[in-house]
């Protein structure tokens, strides 16, 4: 997968979590950032991994991403080690 596509995969994903009180919250709480920050930071690739990375850590939240997207979880997957996610996990 090329990284444009990982990274346009990510940013739908992260207006995807911004769309959803309850998703939102959680993101910024566990990141402790505000949502200009994050708007900011999202031309870094740790930060679009960090996205993916959410959504994949609860996996009913991966495949509803996923299907928002029209795309199989395993997509988002890719995307995020596309982005440098999971470095130093290969099993």
């Amino acid at each position: 997968m090329h990284t444009e596509t990982s990274d346009v995969i990510a940013l739908k994903a992260f207006g995807f979590i911004m769309e959803d009180d309850t998703l939102r919250e959680r993101f910024l709480a566990l990141t402790g950032l505000d949502v200009e920050s994050l708007r900011d930071s999202l031309s870094e690739p740790t930060t679009l991994a960090s996205v993916l990375e959410f959504l994949i850590s609860h996996e009913p939240d991966l495949i509803d991403a996923a299907k928002a997207q029209q795309l199989a979880p395993e997509t988002l997957v890719t995307a995020w080690r596309d982005l440098g996610g999971g470095a130093g996990q290969e099993w």
